[in-house]
């Protein structure tokens, strides 16, 4: 392994290291430098190599939170394309993401409420990304006007985070009741937008 390679293998233990530290009594200011450090297996001082400081580093976690929840929603699409329903399969998909990756989204949730101004607007580019992409793909699966197609992503977003947020900490069977009912709320959505764009005569959200 060369010096660069060591360098990313460093980097992203102290990321995983950190991720491991968040849980449901734990915010990105809550932990330590040192902490860190201890749980990536380097000395303190090898931090710094990589980040300048705590909030650097969770800076680096909304962004690798956002990727995750991007990646998640192309992962969707394929499961999709294999002959699964849209709403059903991202449901689906994003459930299995909350569950496998508490703390990642227990993050998201957190900070975008937190305190911290970064990482509140960090969060929040990060929820836009996702919205755009999800209104760019209900335009090419659907008649509605961007107007029309951004409102409902929008919606759509929302209802997810806060149903995600109360997914955590239920158990299988609580989630699959819970998943059956956001799937229902999301088809109200898309039905109504749908609706909606055929009521005006131009398809566009009237002022």
């Amino acid at each position: 392994m060369n010096r660069q390679q060591q360098k990313q293998k460093t980097r992203r233990a102290i990321i995983e290291a950190a991720f491991a530290l968040l849980d449901e009594q734990r915010s990105i200011s809550s932990i330590s430098l040192r902490e860190v450090a201890r749980a990536a297996g380097i000395a303190p001082t090898s931090f710094y190599r990589h980040f300048s400081d705590i909030d650097e580093l969770g800076l680096t976690l909304v962004d690798e939170g956002g990727l995750a929840l991007r990646q998640l929603m192309r992962q969707a699409r394929t499961r999709i394309e294999s002959g699964g329903g849209v709403i059903s399969t991202s449901v689906d998909t994003f459930l299995e993401f909350v569950t496998a990756n508490s703390n990642v989204f227990r993050l998201l949730l957190r900070e975008h409420t937190g305190t911290s101004p970064a990482f509140r607007a960090a969060v929040l580019r990060e929820i836009q990304h996702f919205t755009e992409e999800l209104t760019d793909y209900t335009m090419t699966t659907s008649s509605l006007h961007r107007d029309y197609a951004k409102l409902q992503a929008e919606a759509m977003v929302k209802l997810v985070f806060s149903v995600g947020a109360e997914a955590i900490d239920l158990n299988k069977e609580q989630r699959k009741e819970l998943a059956l009912r956001l799937k229902q709320q999301l088809r109200f959505i898309s039905v109504g937008a749908l609706a909606c764009c055929k009521g005006t005569a131009t398809g566009k959200p009237s002022n």
